[in-house]
């Protein structure tokens, strides 16, 4: 499974990151052999993209791919930090999944980026417009495919339902899953998200694998997609935790581990804001976990097995 490196916490998603520390973490990534990095311009109002961009500039383009995404333009505008980006610089973002949108997106994330094409485009969180998305913005990005500006295109969203009726309407290449195939929630495997992909050859890339912090740390204080976790989310994290423990790992490691397991999915997304982060997500990812542990979850109602 190729293993590629999530760049919304270098865009001060929660917490400011410096320079110094987007850079250092972006090489310890490529140290750890990860040849693919996925952003966005909502990351940090652009400041994701800038940064990845000036990290990889000096390595050779033809090693790594690239994913950036589509369906919101910066404007001019005073961030408020609403969206759980720490930034201050005068950029605000909004939505747009049209023809010329798509365009101007990519133009623009090409010039923060320092490229002159991308190998994955992801129309990004249409969940309000997704009849526009696939109507203006798919073919958009179909059309930049045969140009050659993108290589590979795509959706990329939190909900499962959106995505089915995208890979069975438009010609895709690859969809990315945030949060929905993970130790908390297995709805792209349920939903049968899936299958459809590997049916229409459609290749899968997964992301918020912690679901945002609470498999990472189960504490009363972590998050769950992005706001406070609930009681609910916290106990069956701690009880997976415990199953992990019996079997000598821990609920970060199988969170990563169990992705990894999957072969419908064909990429793994780590995000990290700091070399020690890359390097224990590595570390985990390497370690062996006794496969016995998710035919014991799977009997303790924990994770839906294949």
């Amino acid at each position: 499974m190729r293993v590629g490196l999530g760049t919304a916490p270098l865009g001060n998603l929660f917490t400011e990151v410096t320079d110094d520390d987007a850079l250092a973490t972006v090489e310890a990534a490529w140290d750890a052999g990860i040849r693919m990095f996925d952003t966005a311009p909502l990351y940090g109002h652009g400041l994701a993209e800038r940064r990845l961009g000036a990290a990889l500039a000096s390595r050779p383009r033809a090693e790594y791919v690239l994913s950036t995404k589509v369906g919101r333009l910066l404007i001019p505008g005073t961030p408020d930090g609403a969206d759980g980006f720490r930034v201050s610089h005068g950029e605000v973002w909004r939505f747009d999944f049209s023809a010329d949108g798509v365009r101007r997106s990519l133009e623009e994330s090409l010039e923060r980026l320092g490229l002159d094409r991308i190998d994955i485009a992801l129309i990004h969180d249409p969940d309000q417009d997704l009849d526009q998305a696939m109507a203006e913005a798919a073919p958009a990005l179909a059309a930049l495919r045969d140009e050659g500006t993108v290589s590979t295109i795509g959706f990329g969203m939190n909900y499962v339902e959106p995505l089915r009726k995208a890979v069975e309407r438009c010609d895709l290449d690859v969809v990315l899953v945030a949060g929905r195939y993970t130790l908390l929630d297995q709805a792209a495997l349920e939903s049968g998200l899936l299958a459809l992909c590997a049916e229409r050859g459609v290749e899968v890339i997964a992301g918020g694998v912690f679901n945002s912090g609470v498999l990472a740390d189960p504490n009363p204080t972590a998050t769950y997609d992005y706001v406070r976790v609930g009681d609910e989310q916290l106990a069956r994290a701690r009880a997976i935790a415990d199953v992990c423990a019996r079997f000598g790992t821990t609920l970060p490691a199988a969170a990563l581990q169990v992705v990894a397991a999957q072969p419908l999915i064909s990429t793994l997304l780590i995000g990290a804001r700091d070399v020690a982060e890359v390097v224990a997500d590595v570390a985990m990812l390497e370690a062996p976990v006794d496969a016995a542990l998710w035919g014991a979850l799977g009997d303790e109602g924990l994770l839906l097995l294949p």
